[in-house]
């Protein structure tokens, strides 16, 4: 009875670890300054929420995607709700993606990511800099989404194997 319940409680974890990582990401305004990494950044969450809405859309719900761009706000600085706006609209294009794809591949989800990012960078820079007079510098703009756009392969395929080997062994048993 015991071990049933084991395994009950793995599967619940494991079922909630991209919503923990996406927390985790928003919460952690992490840079790689310290490690005298200068033009190296990337937005995580922007890889996190666009896979796991195109391939296990039940692994996070739309309330927390919002609730978690209302914390990235918090920690970042920019006028509240916007970064959930932005989310939103990944999510959106990430379902439009699963429902016309009938072969998904990686390099097709790709491209399509990378028009995402890239139309919805353009909202955010918009918004920011002439409705919010925000200041935004267009070099690390452009680094940050090269950097989101070819880090999404690597990310991509480490969701693969977490899902492939924990998430799916923890549901056979």
């Amino acid at each position: 009875m015991t071990e049933l319940s084991n395994k009950n409680l793995i599967n619940k974890i494991s079922s909630k670890i991209p919503l923990i990582l996406l927390f985790v990401s928003v919460l952690n305004d992490y840079d790689f300054n310290h490690l005298g990494l200068k033009y190296f950044s990337f937005n995580f969450s922007y890889i996190l929420i666009f896979y796991y809405s195109v391939k296990k859309s039940e692994s996070l719900g739309y309330s927390y995607i919002f609730v978690a761009g209302l914390f990235n706000d918090v920690v970042g600085g920019t006028p509240m709700g916007l970064t959930s706006l932005i989310y939103l609209i990944i999510c959106v294009a990430a379902s439009y993606l699963r429902n016309i794809t009938l072969r998904p591949s990686l390099i097709k989800d790709s491209i399509f990511f990378l028009t995402t990012i890239l139309i919805v960078n353009s909202l955010l820079f918009v918004a920011l800099n002439f409705i919010f007079n925000y200041e935004l510098n267009y070099f690390n703009q452009i680094i940050n989404i090269t950097f989101t756009f070819l880090l999404y392969f690597l990310f991509s395929s480490l969701f693969d194997i977490f899902e492939n080997y924990f998430v799916s062994s923890n549901n056979v048993r």
